[in-house]
């Protein structure tokens, strides 16, 4: 966005996009795995479609930020939900199989403060616009 106050929320979202991105390579390489559990790598895999999407739509509101900054408020908008939802299930699932692993754990919180903490901050400034 042209506008000062997403400029922070614009450069983490594009470095949770990239390490988003980065996970998905690495566990496609098999340098990253859950496991060799059948059920927990299909569980994960699950989350390719709304993983791709909430990174596809997130770098492409960046993309557009500085000609069509409505277009790409509301573009980052449905990425940071997307995102904060991809956390929230991954965490839900670790909690009922009471698997407390901080290496899930802390970047499936992420995945789900960083997008409520940049949406808080997103309506709280468009309500004051």
């Amino acid at each position: 966005m042209a506008d000062a106050r997403f400029a922070r929320t614009e450069r983490i979202m594009l470095w949770t996009d990239l390490g988003f991105l980065a996970y998905w390579i690495a566990t496609a390489l098999g340098a990253v795995s859950v496991g060799t559990d059948p059920f927990l790598r299909q569980w994960n895999w699950s989350f390719l479609g709304l993983d791709l999407a909430a990174i596809g739509i997130g770098l492409a509101s960046l993309a557009v930020a500085r000609r069509q900054p409505p277009l790409a408020e509301r573009m980052m908008l449905v990425s940071l939900t997307a995102t904060a939802a991809a956390g929230l299930m991954a965490l839900n699932f670790y909690l009922v199989r009471c698997d407390f692993d901080p290496a899930w754990w802390i970047p499936n919180a992420w995945l789900l403060l960083f997008p409520a903490a940049a949406m808080t901050i997103m309506m709280a400034t468009s309500a004051t616009r």
